[in-house]
């Protein structure tokens, strides 16, 4: 019994030492870092009452090829979609009027900025260029290998050569994911 207790804490230490996370920044920092050194932006845009949202967190968030990849070529932001915080983002004011305090653990008013990048669903992950201007509103979970594609795509500025579904879909279908999914 010893034996077993000594195992799982030890086991329980070796990943607490080896988890990562993502380097997440305030929205302000992103442009500020953007302004030193230009890299593309995600918005990992979640609320607190959503289960998916917990569940990408977990599962891609949290994968150390995710993670690694993200820290080296983006700056990321974790906003909360329904949340009560004020935001300047490209010289521009953002608030949520409607936020009801009541309400602050359950679901609440879109953000304004959630409205100016179109989230219409948690979670999305919105892609920025180094321009601040939006790629994408990638809606959904998704695992690490799914948003391996995104996050390679955008980097490489793959999308700027890709004008159709159809060339789209054989972007996809050519794609050799690396990331490890557990």
């Amino acid at each position: 019994m010893k034996k077993i207790v000594i195992t799982f804490v030890l086991v329980f230490a070796v990943n607490l030492i080896s988890a990562q996370d993502i380097n997440w920044v305030s929205l302000e920092e992103a442009q500020e870092l953007q302004k030193k050194t230009p890299k593309k932006i995600i918005i990992d845009m979640y609320t607190v009452w959503c289960g998916p949202c917990k569940m990408m967190d977990r599962i891609t968030f949290q994968n150390k090829d995710v993670v690694d990849y993200v820290n080296k070529h983006y700056y990321a932001v974790k906003f909360n979609a329904e949340g009560n915080n004020e935001v300047v983002f490209n010289g521009r004011e953002f608030s949520n009027p409607n936020y009801d305090p009541a309400r602050a653990k359950s679901r609440n008013y879109p953000h304004q900025l959630t409205q100016y990048f179109q989230v219409q669903a948690y979670p999305t992950v919105v892609f920025l260029d180094e321009d601040l201007k939006m790629l994408v509103p990638l809606r959904g979970v998704k695992r690490p290998q799914e948003i391996e594609l995104y996050l390679k795509m955008f980097k490489e500025n793959d999308h700027k050569s890709i004008k159709s579904q159809d060339a789209f879909t054989a972007y996809y279908k050519a794609f050799k994911p690396e990331f490890i999914q557990k």
